[in-house]
């Protein structure tokens, strides 16, 4: 993992290998941004005509490379843009900082280490630009090992490796509060990154029991309680969602419990994850070109599993319990068939229209079994429909829920930690379409508001009197277009950031 550390060193006299400066876009070309004073000073007052000469205009996310002139101990300034210009009195937002940071800290894959010299006018900025260079750091590269030599050994690989070391200049790291924020911003990035891998690994090797695997080890690692369900148990307890979704792979469906307690805690939330560890589609089985990327369909599960140990890592002052649904989705012999009812962990029976519709079915047993345990609060994390992103975007989940001031609540931490979500309703009126001749609940209602009509029918299954969200990350939780600020090609971490700032803010006191 990439280290980081604060310094209240001046730019000029940081040995490294690269110092990054922040560019905005002013009125006339680009202007360079606080804390470059003394890099724009080695350049003798010109670096920001130096830029425009070639070609920055400081417009956000743009990276430009200069040989470093005499006067600084770093060899290359990389100069990183933040977007329009501001005031002296303004400061830069936590996410113009993150983003810049991020964006940075990807071009300098390769680099051992890398001075930030961003603008820092409060503990708030530096925690952004730690987090933003850790996030931009990240590369995925368990499969590149490089070729086997005769003996048996990777030569190396082709790719670049990230960032070594950031250095977060103007941060103070005897000050109790920046101090703080460094290590928060360290385990979250590294939680987020660890769920990016999973997202990232192919699910010849990430099933539902190997995923399990994974947590367990982590549990035992930060000294939490773990369960994992395997298929018997599951059948034996009457999970006819979790089941029924896995009865067609070789590779077994499981349920995992990861509790995390604090003994001073007065809240519990618990978070729920989808974990379609691979999503055909069954029997209904997706079409040419839309499976490829679907080792993606339990990025839900990740960003709990990554929640939970955040949570434990900085000790916050709540009950965390996370719920991962795992299962792979695949068309066989024994797989469940459209008009197939499956009775669930509630009791309820689903008429099974569609296979593909299987993220709502392992997620309702998971929501059944979370709510015995009466938390204070349920949010679930699903890559749930494809109607989601038809409606916001790639870039934008979607949040529902059954309380509208718990609703609003989480899409406020979200907005506030960074991740771009809308709230979106649950008309009542969308539930008549889930109606069946033959179970208590089809699986599939109307076509239009999809996203909708999964939401209410997750509802269904929600313990009365219990605030719950679910979360929606259909649309960024995989990008697979060119990376961007401090988010990568590939597994992006969705939600990760949105509910361990919800954990703080309950552990504070400051949310209901």
């Amino acid at each position: 993992m990439t280290a980081l550390t604060l310094s209240t060193s001046g730019a000029a006299a940081l040995r490294a290998d690269a110092i990054v400066v922040g560019a905005a876009k002013g009125a006339k070309g680009p202007v360079v941004a606080p804390g470059a004073e003394a890099v724009d000073k080695a350049f003798d007052g010109k670096l920001a005509s130096v830029l425009e000469t070639l070609g920055a205009s400081g417009a956000e996310g743009e990276v430009t490379k200069l040989p470093a002139p005499s006067g600084l101990k770093s060899p290359v300034v990389l100069a990183v843009g933040l977007g329009t210009a501001l005031d002296k009195d303004d400061a830069y937002s936590a996410e113009s900082l993150r983003r810049a940071a991020g964006a940075a800290a990807r071009a300098l894959h390769g680099f051992k280490k890398a001075g930030f010299a961003l603008p820092v006018e409060a503990v708030e900025d530096a925690a952004a630009i730690a987090e933003g260079a850790l996030l931009g750091a990240y590369a995925f590269t368990a499969y590149q090992g490089g070729e086997k030599d005769g003996k048996g050994e990777k030569s190396g690989s082709g790719a670049k490796q990230p960032l070594a070391e950031i250095t977060v200049l103007g941060g103070k790291p005897r000050d109790k509060a920046f101090k703080a924020a460094a290590e928060r911003a360290l385990a979250l990035a590294e939680e987020i990154n660890r769920a990016r891998d999973l997202v990232n690994t192919p699910p010849n090797d990430l099933y539902p029991e190997s995923f399990a695997a994974v947590v367990a080890a982590a549990g035992k690692e930060h000294g939490l309680k773990v369960q994992v369900l395997d298929e018997k148990s599951l059948s034996k307890g009457g999970y006819g969602g979790i089941i029924g979704v896995g009865q067609g792979s070789e590779h077994g469906p499981r349920l995992v419990k990861l509790a995390y307690t604090h003994p001073k805690a007065e809240k519990t939330l618990a978070f729920v994850g989808k974990g379609i560890t691979y999503d055909s589609g069954g029997i209904s089985l997706k079409p040419a070109g839309h499976n490829e990327t679907m080792k993606c369909d339990m990025a839900g599960a990740a960003a709990v599993f990554a929640a939970v140990i955040t949570a434990a890592r900085l000790g916050l002052r709540v009950n965390v319990t996370g719920w991962l649904a795992l299962a792979e989705n695949m068309p066989s012999g024994g797989a469940v068939r459209p008009g197939d009812v499956l009775r669930m962990y509630s009791g309820k029976t689903v008429e099974v229209l569609n296979t593909d519709a299987e993220g709502r079915l392992v997620l309702a047993d998971a929501l059944t079994r979370a709510s015995e345990e009466r938390p204070d609060a349920i949010v679930d994390v699903a890559t749930l429909t494809g109607a989601m992103v038809l409606a916001l975007g790639n870039r934008t989940f979607g949040i529902m829920g059954n309380d509208e001031s718990f609703r609003t609540a989480i899409h406020e931490i979200a907005e506030e930690a960074g991740e771009q979500s809308w709230p979106m309703p649950l008309p009542a009126e969308l539930r008549k379409g889930m109606d069946s001749p033959t179970a208590d609940i089809a699986n599939m209602g109307e076509r239009m508001g999809g996203g909708l009509v999964a939401g209410l029918f997750l509802q269904e299954f929600v313990g009365e009197d219990i605030a719950w969200a679910h979360l929606d990350i259909a649309g960024p939780a995989f990008n697979d277009g060119g990376p961007f600020g401090y988010t990568p090609k590939g597994g992006t971490g969705s939600a990760v950031r949105t509910l361990v700032a919800l954990a703080e803010r309950t552990a504070a006191g400051d949310l209901g």
